[in-house]
């Protein structure tokens, strides 16, 4: 071999090995911190929901991310803030307490903060090397490419409905988290005359190396009260319709408390198929089956993520029609942040949005109707179990 050729070989290595440094300083580290340039765009939920999942497009802050990362920490020179999670390490609530606890440190705490002896010194940045080629060069552009595609692809409506929140629904007593599921249900049959598969987290952290099973909100029983709700002939009354309100939200309630127990269905069928698959046998003629199939498309997927500090959660849907629905329940509000794509003519996020807040009202004024009935007849009846005064 010449002494050019080992030369160009040499440059060839060091080259690739500058990247692989780079990438392994970045794979071996905790987390990112994103230092955003301003956006530009309305300081609205909406927004920073959006700057959050994408950065705005490859024009703004979208390259500015990256999103293998279990964890990145946004900062935008114009103040929009947050952090970026990948989902497969861990679940929305450890994201959450991770963030609480930052922002109540830093909210109870400035005076401590900036002290020198409660702040670890860190080393100095650098700045990590790369090489690129043309090839290189041409699958970033690429990549670019199909970012653009995605965020101009995506329909998000961050939502705050005011008009109550838990405290409301727990004097009904009834179980928030339910309540919330049965009100998306009516507000996907709204929409669309029908329910479908829905996926609601259920967090399994009580297991060993547990992570989530599924809620499936679409029962028969929200099935029974949304059509109470929609019938136009008005043919069911107020204590009907709050029997099957009661039916649903007990039916969630019992499905939920199943999930987080492991009583579910999903992952003892999906342990079953991956088992299936490790012993080399021919697929089990239930995967197979169209209704399986079809039960496993989530076009409803949604996630109950409560926080103690004003923030939110959101993310895009799981399938091309579908909806992402998050919700955050505070005493005298619920934060929806809901997703879906414009390329879909079959789903519209503010028309979702609309449509729920709505059902939330409706639901309410149902339950402020029977409780006022149920007082009256408590009245009448306590005045008639009186005895009367016989005058002499």
């Amino acid at each position: 071999m010449g002494t050019s050729q080992r030369c160009t070989n040499k440059r060839s290595q060091l080259k690739h090995q500058t990247n692989r440094d780079s990438l392994a300083l970045i794979e071996s580290c905790m987390c990112v911190l994103c230092l955003d340039e301003p956006s530009g765009l309305e300081a609205r939920d909406t927004t920073r929901a959006l700057l959050m999942l994408h950065g705005g497009g490859r024009e703004k802050n979208g390259a500015n991310r990256w999103y293998d990362k279990s964890m990145q920490f946004v900062v935008g020179m114009d103040g929009v803030c947050g952090v970026v999670c990948e989902h497969s390490p861990f679940e929305g609530i450890v994201l959450v307490q991770c963030s609480e606890y930052v922002m109540k440190y830093i909210i109870g705490s400035p005076s401590k903060m900036a002290t020198a002896s409660s702040v670890r010194e860190l080393p100095p940045p650098r700045r990590l090397l790369w090489k690129c080629n043309p090839h290189i060069q041409g699958l970033l552009a690429a990549s670019g490419d199909r970012l653009e595609r995605l965020v101009n692809n995506l329909d998000m409506d961050v939502f705050k409905f005011k008009v109550y929140g838990k405290e409301f629904i727990k004097k009904q007593k009834m179980s928030p988290d339910a309540f919330i599921q049965v009100a998306l249900q009516l507000a996907f049959y709204k929409c669309s005359g029908r329910l479908v598969s829905t996926y609601e987290s259920a967090s399994l952290r009580r297991f060993q190396e547990g992570r989530v099973d599924n809620i499936r909100s679409a029962t028969p029983e929200a099935l029974a009260f949304v059509k109470s709700m929609t019938d136009e002939r008005a043919t069911y009354t107020d204590a009907e319709k709050m029997k099957r309100l009661m039916d649903a939200i007990n039916a969630q309630t019992n499905n939920t408390v199943a999930a987080i127990t492991g009583m579910a269905i999903d992952n003892h069928l999906l342990g079953l198929l991956k088992i299936a698959k490790e012993l080399n046998m021919e697929k089990p003629e239930i995967f197979c089956d169209e209704t399986y199939l079809a039960s496993n498309q989530f076009i409803l997927s949604t996630s109950q993520v409560p926080t103690t500090v004003e923030m939110f959660c959101c993310y895009g849907p799981v399938v091309p029609n579908g909806y992402g629905a998050c919700y955050n329940p505070q005493s005298d509000h619920i934060i929806f942040c809901v997703s879906s794509f414009w390329e879909n003519t079959e789903t519209s996020s503010a028309v979702f949005v609309k449509v729920l807040n709505d059902g939330l009202v409706e639901i309410r004024d149902l339950c402020n109707r029977s409780s006022a009935t149920a007082t009256k007849l408590a009245d009448v009846s306590q005045g008639a179990s009186k005895p009367h005064k016989s005058g002499k």
